[in-house]
């Protein structure tokens, strides 16, 4: 058979959305166990030895190591995440773990996040171990579990744990990033170089118990629904960083137009969801607790916040969301991860770009701030500098960004096979 590392993506991506890895944030969902085994399987298939790692039972990650490891090259960690956030069935056309093909687009609760990269990557090295064509630099593949609940029995537990397994890496790539999107009637497909900060908050008001039948002026309810809302209605100034103003610059280069970070970035339609946030920091609250019984107004009511912001903010965040809700609310911190950013620049960067020149001569390619995180976090304690690179030539027309945890959750064939190639094409490179 000729070489075609792209040959089995689709079959494996298949594969791997038809194992249940929903992670509910608790200990209720079913664990990656049965994904890493496949995943260490596939591997074993070709001669790739692998270990199995659980933090807890069934929470299971896989470590490999491959290419040279006897090159005087720094170590590269290639990365992707096994869990999947869950999925309503009863909201979606299909069945989100039956991983239909339908209209050319593979349909499935992972397809996107990230399944599709995990897919991408084992059918490229199984190929390349096949042909002999392994890589002349040490590579690390890793295969965690619970990145979708901030990774502390998955990526974080690895770096705590077995530290060891990292050794030599300098660089890693993962999600999320190298996907296209359309600017100015031309493709430009956008490599991730950071992420904003992770400031979960809980806000707690205070007030007096009482009946519900008298007047009370001191309501925690309506001191915390006040908080909210000016939290709410807070317009956080744009300030982008180094990566945005790049991204900007493309933007003005590819549509000849100028304005404010806000007006050039209305080019992006509704991708300008995730691509704006990495402007501004945000907040979104996103649960509510208060209360026990209609009649009784309760002394104490509870939101949940989901705060992130830029590098450079991590000191006047907090301290500033608590200038917006005002003094009837405390605003505690509840989970915390550090923003991280990295030039543009150097020598995997260069090889990045060639590589999807390779595949599409015509594209355009400048950075990004996302705006959620990744394991990239964990591997940022080790000093391992990480980029997001999953590559996919998308349909002008697809709103990409809105398939991230939403209803039918789908990528294109094409594009599965197309991200394969590129990628081959990158380790070629190395």
């Amino acid at each position: 058979m000729a070489y075609a590392p792209e040959t089995e993506a689709l079959e494996i991506c298949r594969d791997l959305i038809r194992i249940d890895t929903s992670n509910f944030g608790d200990d209720s969902g079913p664990g990656e166990r049965k994904a890493a085994e496949y995943v260490a399987g596939s591997l074993a298939e070709v001669g790739i030895e692998s270990q199995i790692f659980e933090s807890e039972p069934g929470r299971a990650s896989v470590v490999a190591r491959w290419g040279n490891q006897d090159s005087p090259k720094p170590g590269l960690l290639i990365h992707g995440h096994l869990d999947v956030v869950p999925a309503q069935a009863a909201d979606w056309s299909v069945d989100p773990f039956a991983a239909e093909v339908v209209d050319g687009y593979l349909f499935g609760r992972g397809a996107v996040d990230m399944k599709d990269f995990d897919a991408m990557l084992l059918s490229v090295v199984r190929a390349r171990q096949r042909a002999g064509a392994i890589p002349d630099r040490p590579i690390t593949l890793v295969f965690t579990a619970d990145e979708e609940a901030g990774g502390p029995l998955g990526a974080h537990w690895l770096v705590e744990h077995h530290r060891e397994l990292f050794e030599g890496c300098t660089e890693a790539i993962g999600e999320v990033g190298g996907f296209s999107t359309e600017v100015g009637g031309q493709r430009l497909y956008l490599i991730e170089t950071g992420e904003k900060g992770i400031a979960w908050m809980r806000l707690r008001a205070r007030g007096t118990a009482g009946h519900g039948s008298m007047g009370n002026s001191d309501n925690a309810v309506t001191h915390l629904a006040r908080g909210l809302l000016a939290l709410g209605e807070h317009e956080w100034p744009a300030e982008p960083g180094p990566s945005m103003q790049l991204l900007m610059a493309k933007v003005r280069e590819l549509t000849g137009s100028d304005g404010t970070p806000d007006e050039l970035l209305e080019h992006f339609g509704p991708a300008v969801r995730m691509i704006g946030a990495g402007m501004r920091n945000t907040t979104n609250a996103t649960m509510l607790q208060a209360g026990y019984k209609h009649n009784v107004i309760p002394g104490e009511a509870l939101a949940y916040v989901d705060g992130r912001y830029l590098p450079g903010h991590g000191d006047s965040f907090l301290p500033t969301v608590q200038q917006i809700v005002g003094d009837a609310i405390t605003v505690e911190p509840y989970i915390s991860q550090d923003a991280l950013e990295y030039a543009f620049e150097g020598d995997l960067v260069d090889k990045m770009t060639i590589a999807l020149h390779s595949q599409d001569p015509g594209a355009h390619i400048a950075p990004f701030l996302m705006s959620g995180g990744t394991d990239a976090k964990a591997w940022q304690k080790l000093g391992i500098t990480s980029y997001g690179f999953v590559p996919l030539r998308l349909p002008a027309d697809l709103d990409f960004t809105a398939l991230f945890h939403g209803v039918d959750e789908r990528v294109p064939v094409e594009s599965l096979e197309f991200g394969a190639k590129v990628f081959d094409n990158l380790l070629s490179l190395l």
